[in-house]
């Protein structure tokens, strides 16, 4: 069962096509960040338990690679991080290393290297290592425990998400 986010415009009742299509044009139009949050997180659902073998699920993860790349605010980016991670978008760990290592947002910045902690993007190590040099304590903290996350889960297998809350 998904976390309930606010949704006034009821578009968990649409069908998956709607849905995605009313979130998509939230997110590339709309003004208000908490509306364009809640977008993040309504068409992340869409993917959650796909695979990239489902179109919706890569068409999902374009709306939110568009998200990482133009969205003007970092709480929203945050949640499109989180959303890439959550759903195991593998295929978007470059944006995840991209917003890690250049995003002006220090909450973006943070929850992009966390993500791909929580994806145990290994291949990605000697990036995150970049991130120990960051001006920000938070940055580096992050870059830190999921540099020691990763010696710890090495050897635990593959990530497999799991259906949020």
């Amino acid at each position: 069962m998904a976390i309930e986010v606010f949704d006034e415009n009821k578009m968990r009742e649409l069908s998956d096509e709607d849905r995605f299509h009313l979130c998509e044009k939230i997110l590339k139009n709309e003004e208000d960040e908490s509306k364009r949050w809640d977008a993040v997180w309504l068409i992340g659902e869409l993917a959650e338990g796909k695979t990239e073998k489902d179109p919706m699920f890569n068409r999902v993860a374009d709306v939110i690679e568009w998200v990482m790349k133009h969205d003007n605010n970092g709480v929203v980016k945050h949640e499109a991080s989180f959303q890439i991670a959550a759903r195991n978008m593998r295929s978007k760990i470059p944006v995840l290393i991209d917003s890690a290592l250049n995003s002006e947002s220090v909450l973006t910045k943070h929850e992009s290297i966390e993500s791909l902690g929580l994806m145990r993007a290994f291949e990605v190590e000697d990036l995150i290592k970049e991130a120990l040099k960051d001006p920000s304590i938070d940055v580096r903290e992050t870059a830190e425990f999921v540099l020691k996350r990763f010696a710890r889960m090495k050897n635990q297998g593959e990530y497999k998400p799991y259906n949020i809350l």
